[in-house]
């Protein structure tokens, strides 16, 4: 079980992503503090702080801290970029950013002291290619890729690992229902063949299950992967090559 004993908490663990890591990290034997938007507000700095100094007087320590919240992409995507309003624009990189800051700034401040801890959150392909009517979603990834490499450099030498997963058209994913609207309105492409178009861009002409990017949360959160830090995984199947 390799993340037996391990004490996690998991932000946006009532969404696709969060909800797939919680099971996964479960079944490797982790500790689970499952949060979601009811249970704590991750742009209230007050109520994480208040959440993980429960966790702390419960469980006296915190290693993994994982960030996979979510904002509605109804809000965000599907206006073109010359009509969309400056507050739309940055809403997302704004909530994104804020929440993946005060999770990690407030987790690594219980981390320090132990010397130990791994801070995890998820983007998307958009961190890193162009793609119409996304808005300020693609920006927002973007920001928290470059977070992560600037929380790992303060952080690594306190024994803190800092890492991101970059999953690309999960079918079982809320995300990837809300962007085929705009794209079925504009191409006129059913369900199967906005799948189809998403897996033809991927080496193996598939696309990755839940299931599949949940196991590698689980790798980069456990100790085998002790040598990863400052970077975001690649979990595109080829759709971008590093």
């Amino acid at each position: 079980m390799l993340l037996k004993d391990k004490i996690a908490v998991i932000y946006g663990a009532g969404g696709g992503i969060g909800g797939a890591v919680t099971r996964a990290f479960a079944r490797e034997g982790a500790r689970l503090y499952p949060a979601d938007h009811e249970q704590v507000d991750t742009l209230d700095e007050q109520a994480v702080d208040r959440h993980l100094k429960s966790v702390i007087a419960e469980a006296s320590r915190i290693d993994v801290s994982f960030d996979a919240i979510g904002v509605p992409n109804s809000e965000i995507l599907g206006v073109p970029l010359t009509e969309l309003a400056v507050e739309q624009f940055g809403m997302p990189i704004t909530a994104y950013t804020r929440s993946y800051f005060l999770t990690a700034r407030l987790a690594a401040r219980h981390m320090i002291p132990r010397k130990s801890g791994v801070i995890m959150t998820v983007t998307a392909l958009l961190s890193r290619t162009g793609s119409p009517l996304v808005g300020g979603y693609g920006p927002a990834q973007a920001a928290k890729e470059a977070l992560t490499r600037n929380l790992s450099a303060e952080l690594a030498p306190h024994g803190i690992r800092v890492v991101g997963l970059r999953p690309q058209g999960m079918p079982e994913t809320r995300t990837i229902r809300d962007a085929f609207e705009p794209r079925a309105k504009s191409s006129g492409m059913n369900w199967d063949q906005w799948l189809e178009f998403l897996a033809a861009r991927t080496h193996p002409r598939r696309l990755m299950t839940l299931e599949e990017m949940a196991n590698m949360a689980v790798f980069m959160a456990s100790d085998k992967a002790s040598s990863m830090t400052g970077t975001t995984v690649n979990l595109t199947m080829g759709t971008l090559d590093d």
